[in-house]
């Protein structure tokens, strides 16, 4: 079955891919009541994780990009927490985005602007949400990007 979120990705050429496994002691989300919290997604892509430093070695664009393939795999989780049925997700109600950057980097939001702009341009109006970008000395593995995010479902 092909919902209406499910036709707007192949319109834009997007295959979300799986829900990423947990790489620790937590799970991928937690649906409490008809919001689903979704664990922090790190920045990663077919070719593997998605590392570096904004401010040093990653300018905002490359940082944006990272920040879309974690709104990717918030979507695989929301997903999967739907039953495969992306048509059930009703908002995105807050984003919470972490950027591994140096001191002097400011620009936190136009990284995680990345992420937002994707959920916007798929779910339209549902995809409007709140958020915090803040810096983070160090991510886990190295990546450049890690988001978490609090989905309202039907």
């Amino acid at each position: 079955m092909t919902g209406k979120i499910d036709a707007r990705l192949g319109e834009l050429g997007v295959t979300l891919p799986d829900a990423p496994a947990p790489a620790a002691n937590y799970v991928p989300f937690v649906q409490v009541g008809d919001l689903v919290f979704v664990s922090g997604q790190i920045s990663q892509g077919p070719d593997g994780l998605i590392k570096g430093k904004l401010g040093d070695d990653m300018d905002v664009a490359a940082g944006a990009d990272a920040a879309k393939r974690c709104a990717m795999s918030l979507l695989a989780q929301a997903r999967a927490a739907c039953g495969g049925d992306l048509d059930r997700v009703v908002r995105v109600v807050k984003l919470t985005g972490f950027v591994n950057s140096t001191a002097d980097f400011t620009d936190q939001p136009k990284v995680i602007n990345g992420c937002s702009d994707f959920l916007v341009e798929v779910l339209d109006d549902a995809g409007r949400h709140s958020r915090s970008a803040v810096s983070a000395a160090a991510l886990p593995l190295g990546v450049a990007v890690e988001i978490e995010a609090i989905f309202q479902v039907n």
